[in-house]
């Protein structure tokens, strides 16, 4: 089995038609990846410069895709070009990225932006797999396939990332905690 054969066909045609400058070709590509990238960028922004990130993360990617020889590692170039631009925003706007959302927060959003704010502060394995999942809504296979994790590295990160959140929301562990294929 070579490495595109994991690589739905389609996407390759779309890659290949998209660096030829084919914009519909990208914004196919731009419609599956954009949930894991932002997925990437909320594990470690607030939602407004998550947002705001998006559109640099698939800029640069536009601007760079005749060089990504990759075919099969497309989700895992860009979950770093999107990781890269998080250190570049808060290295060029660090006060403008630590107040983006201070003021904005409705009360429902603010629950989940505390949630978000907890998932943060978890270990990085954990984070991205857990925003992936609980906020763009990915299972744990397409979670694996997008950021080129195995799905076992997923399934695990999911696991004990969800016991640590539990835990430091104070919420009581659920019953199948010590099942770790379970819910992935």
């Amino acid at each position: 089995m070579t490495a595109l054969a994991s690589i739905d066909p389609t996407e390759v045609e779309w890659l290949a038609l998209a660096r030829r400058g084919d914009r519909p070709a990208f914004e196919r590509l731009f419609l599956r990846y954009a949930p894991m990238v932002h997925g990437v960028l909320l594990a470690r922004v607030q939602r407004a410069d998550a947002d705001d990130l998006m559109q640099d993360v698939f800029v640069t990617a536009l601007e760079r895709l005749s060089t990504f020889a990759g075919e099969e590692k497309l989700g895992a170039w860009l979950a770093t070009v999107a990781r890269h631009k998080v250190i570049d925003a808060w290295r060029t706007r660090p006060k403008l990225m630590a107040a983006s959302e201070a003021t904005t927060a409705q009360p429902p959003r603010r629950e989940a932006n505390e949630v978000l704010a907890v998932i943060r502060t978890l270990p990085e394995a954990y984070r991205e797999p857990l925003v992936l999942r609980l906020v763009e809504g990915l299972s744990g296979p397409e979670i694996a396939e997008q950021v080129g994790l195995t799905p076992q590295s997923v399934r695990v990160n999911l696991c004990r990332g969800m016991k640590l959140l539990r835990e430091r929301l104070g919420l009581a562990p659920e019953a199948s905690d010590g099942d770790e294929g379970e819910g992935a």
